[in-house]
């Protein structure tokens, strides 16, 4: 089926039968997370994960990503071969994209609060923030 069959087939029985678009508000909060006020974690299932430093430019954040993802898929065939070398140079590469894009390793930020990284937002100083967010959820 060529695009112009598909979208005039998406015309002829509406978007909402297609499972994108059923899925999209149930997907919405996976795609974006809460971000901390001052930008510095994600919130996934109520635990705080530093986000990348947002001084790096679109394209070295882009290529820093791509790295990440090919690493990631490198591990998922680690582990499908059973291979214990591939898998542990696979997650090295995994830990090195992380480091480059400041979600691991140093903090990117500088006025020296301390690193929050995998805690649970309702235990930090962002209890009352994250609890404001999850209200309106």
């Amino acid at each position: 089926m060529g695009c112009a069959d598909r979208s005039r087939l998406h015309d002829q029985v509406g978007a909402s039968s297609f499972p994108s678009a059923r899925l999209a508000p149930k997907l919405a909060h996976v795609t974006d997370p809460p971000i901390t006020p001052d930008g510095r974690y994600i919130v996934v299932r109520g635990r705080l994960w530093r986000a990348s430093n947002p001084a790096l430019d679109a394209e070295a954040r882009a290529r820093l990503v791509e790295e990440l993802m090919h690493a990631r898929r490198a591990v998922r065939q680690a582990l499908g071969r059973d291979d214990a070398d591939a898998l542990r140079h696979a997650r090295a590469r995994v830990d090195a994209a992380k480091v480059a894009l400041g979600e691991r390793g140093p903090v990117w930020w500088t006025d020296g609060a301390p690193d929050l990284n995998r805690h649970l937002a309702r235990t930090t100083g962002y209890a009352d923030w994250y609890a404001a967010i999850e209200a309106t959820r």
